[in-house]
């Protein structure tokens, strides 16, 4: 599993001082992108050499509690499914011990040109089959 910091700024919440719900998405595709890159595929080689993009088809957020203004949190990235065309993300936003939110995030493969569905490169798609989490006895990912 890939953890990445956030720290929450004004800009991130609300008159309240809480993070605005629209802004844990961000949260989760810098998160996102960051896994990517700590795995040496930078979003923008990805696109230029390799016309490939990678977008959100869907999403499913469970707010659990509240961020708020300058809490350190951790943003968890772990690949629970990998086709040929798309990827299962498993992610979760931590304060702590605190889980406040978690989300699954399915994500196409699509040609940077015509933003078609395309495969994943075999090396890449090799790579990252290789990072999918497998189900436990239980049946589930880890």
């Amino acid at each position: 599993m890939f953890s990445h910091p956030v720290r929450v700024y004004w800009e991130d919440t609300d008159a309240g001082g809480v993070v605005y719900h629209a802004q844990y998405v961000a949260f989760l595709e810098r998160a996102r992108s960051e896994w990517m890159r700590a795995l040496g595929h930078w979003q923008d080689v990805l696109r230029t050499r390799h016309d490939l993009v990678f977008a959100v088809r869907a999403m499913r957020i469970d707010f659990r509690a509240p961020a708020r203004l300058d809490d350190a949190l951790q943003v968890s990235v772990a690949l629970t499914g990998c086709r040929r065309a798309s990827l299962v993300i498993a992610q979760s936003i931590h304060r702590g011990d605190a889980l406040l939110l978690d989300a699954e995030v399915r994500v196409a493969a699509l040609d940077a040109a015509g933003f078609r569905p395309r495969a994943i490169p075999q090396p890449l798609y090799a790579e990252l089959k290789a990072r999918e989490a497998q189900p436990d006895q239980d049946g589930r990912r880890r």
